[in-house]
């Protein structure tokens, strides 16, 4: 058997204070196998820089996956290519730095296909997805039986449409962008772990990440305004998923919802705690 642990978005200083302080208590708790985590929104909400990237996986990120914010930071454009651990949409048109796909190892030797697509409905027009992921995991194949996707998109109706496609051929699928997890963990039918939205990691008194005024200001007036991210109740939103090395398919999916304060005392190992919700 080998567990994954993934990282719902990881929005701005709260949602990197909330890995740095708590990963490695999550890590040892759960016995994650390899870590991955969703890393567009990091710096201050919108992008990732070098700095920042470097730090995630210090702190014990084994890839991270990105969406449509990955190049609001320019020095992303020159980070990607020679950062491997770092992916973009495999669905970008050619000519687009980085990769979407990465063949990961954990501590003990075993490889992870990961492989990040985005979706086009209600974002951008870019390559199908549903044809592109399919080539994506036919490569990893061939050195990796377990293959995950972060499926980063806006509708609902898109990612569960993407679950059912990729059933049976990859160990896992869960959604990200949206920033509020959803409810609807399962394994279909032929062994895929599906989750919709693994949701945010970061201050949840907030709308998806930022301070709420200008954000609910926009929805009452229309005008534009200055987003910045919120600081408050900082949560770690992720999903575990268990699978089995030899069919490469899942064999339990589990959410994750957990407060600074239990992942301090999980760090601590005062009292384990383990908030699934």
């Amino acid at each position: 058997m080998i567990r994954l642990l993934f990282i719902g978005d990881i929005v701005g200083r709260p949602g990197r204070d909330l890995v740095r302080q708590g990963l490695r208590g999550l890590v040892d708790h759960h016995r994650i196998d390899l870590v991955i985590a969703n890393a567009e929104n990091a710096a201050a909400g919108f992008g990732i820089t070098r700095e920042i990237g470097d730090q995630l996986l210090d702190w014990g990120v084994d890839v991270m996956t990105s969406g449509n914010h990955i190049w609001d930071k320019k020095e992303a454009l020159d980070y990607i290519g020679t950062e491997p651990r770092l992916l973009r949409p495999a669905n970008y048109p050619a000519g687009a730095p980085g990769k979407g796909t990465y063949l990961a190892r954990t501590d003990d030797g075993r490889t992870v296909g990961v492989v990040n697509v985005m979706g086009r409905v209600f974002m951008l027009n870019i390559d199908d997805p549903f044809a592109v992921v399919l080539k994506e995991i036919e490569a990893v194949r061939q050195r990796a039986r377990i293959v995950f996707v972060d499926f980063h998109a806006e509708a609902t109706s898109e990612k569960v449409a993407m679950g059912w496609h990729l059933d049976g051929r990859a160990t896992a699928m869960v959604g990200t962008h949206t920033h509020v997890q959803t409810a609807d963990e399962r394994v279909l039918p032929k062994g895929t772990a599906y989750l919709t939205d693994v949701g945010m990691t970061g201050p949840h008194d907030s709308i998806i990440g930022v301070e709420i005024a200008p954000a609910l200001g926009r929805f009452l007036t229309g005008m534009p305004s200055r987003f910045e991210t919120a600081t408050a109740n900082p949560r770690l939103n992720a999903v575990l998923i268990d699978a089995d090395e030899q069919t490469g398919l899942a064999t339990d999916i589990e959410r994750l919802s957990y407060s600074q304060d239990e992942l301090t005392e999980l760090a601590a190992d005062e009292r384990p705690v383990r908030s699934s919700v």
